[in-house]
């Protein structure tokens, strides 16, 4: 019995029949369309990729860092008056950026998870925008200023009417490395 037939009588039976794979035969690449540069030159893309000189991918810390750079994020119309603002912003200035990020998230004030989030926006800025690393960095400026007040007035007793004022401030942050311009050492 050859294989055709005892393939047939497999089939018959419902069987199923294991087939031998063609061997591959071996590919040569062409190039897709007549006419373009890949055609009259022979060399197909993939192969002209693996012609070009690999440049080496650039690492953050093989740059050297400059001393003077600030990195700075700003957060506006946080609806938070300026005077509350700043009694949580003189708790990090000048310090590390993991320090003030432990010191903002125990703050027991409303007006510390903004200054969180834009302390987050500068590291990321920092690290997308000059190729910083965050362990490097720390707090060298922080100020909350006044924003616009918006103004909303409540009924009072005998047809009076109160002014009432909603302030709101901007804030802050400026960001550099350890070794920086206000720092007589690195650490």
């Amino acid at each position: 019995m050859t294989a055709d037939e005892s393939a047939r009588a497999l089939s018959q039976q419902g069987g199923e029949v294991e087939s031998e794979a063609p061997e591959p035969t071996e590919t040569v690449a062409t190039p897709e369309a007549e006419g373009t540069a890949a055609a009259e030159t022979g060399i197909d893309k993939t192969a002209a990729q693996a012609l070009k000189p690999q440049t080496p991918a650039r690492r953050r810390d093989s740059r050297p860092v400059d001393s003077d750079l600030v990195v700075r994020a700003q957060a506006k119309y946080v609806r938070t008056s300026a005077r509350k603002a700043r009694l949580v912003c003189d708790q990090i200035r000048g310090k590390d950026v993991a320090e003030a990020q432990a010191i903002l998230a125990f703050t027991p004030r409303a007006v510390a998870k903004p200054w969180a989030k834009l302390l987050t926006s500068a590291i990321a800025n920092a690290e997308h925008n000059h190729e910083l690393v965050s362990e490097d960095l720390r707090v060298l400026a922080v100020f909350a200023d006044e924003g616009p007040t918006i103004k909303r007035f409540r009924p009072r007793a005998m047809g009076r009417a109160t002014s009432i004022r909603k302030r709101t401030s901007h804030l802050t942050i400026a960001l550099g490395p350890k070794t920086g311009p206000n720092r007589k050492g690195g650490r």
